[in-house]
């Protein structure tokens, strides 16, 4: 079994796209990077979409992650925002999956639940606990990136239980699971 691994969290949005990645050794975590993707300059929904998968694509190219954790859209009271954030969240999952690299989606809860131990905690508390824990000199103007960075976070934390949420090893494995998606 491999002693070192990177693993990169992602917060899909059609607006911010935040991510984080953790390098982990010897089960240990190290803090990599966090980062946001802009995308409110973009009216065009699929230049939207498409950038949020080069730029996952240059994520994956640049860290070489071996896993990535992605956070699953909750429904809210907007059907059409849910729409918009699964296309966020598909596209991304797309990029990876074209690289071959194992995707594990966790709910908003489970993840603020892995990272606070409150599964109703606010971004800021999100936030605060990820700089205490990680190290972090200061936190970013918006909260999408540390989101980004909780969802790899979660995936460590989660990764010795015996029940992940979904999980991904490539395209055949997400058809293989998912039959009535493909038609």
């Amino acid at each position: 079994m491999k002693t070192e691994r990177i693993i990169l969290g992602i917060d899909p949005g059609t607006t911010i796209m935040g991510f984080g990645l953790i390098k982990v050794e010897n089960k240990k975590m190290q803090f990599l990077q966090l980062n946001e993707l802009l995308l409110s300059k973009y009216s065009d929904p699929y230049i939207k979409l498409k950038l949020i998968f080069e730029r996952t694509i240059e994520l994956i190219d640049t860290y070489n992650p071996d896993e990535i954790a992605i956070e699953a859209p909750f429904f809210g009271k907007n059907v059409q925002s849910m729409l918009k954030l699964g296309r966020a969240q598909g596209v991304a999952m797309a990029a990876g999956l074209s690289r071959q690299i194992p995707i594990t989606e966790y709910l908003p809860k489970k993840i603020k639940m892995a990272i606070t131990g409150n599964g109703n905690a606010s971004k800021e508390q999100v936030a605060k606990m990820l700089q205490s824990v990680l190290g972090l000199k200061e936190l970013p103007k918006n909260l999408d990136s540390t989101d980004g960075l909780a969802a790899a976070v979660c995936h460590f934390y989660n990764s010795g239980s015996v029940s992940v949420e979904k999980s991904y090893s490539g395209w055949d494995a997400f058809v293989k699971n998912n039959p009535k998606k493909v038609k």
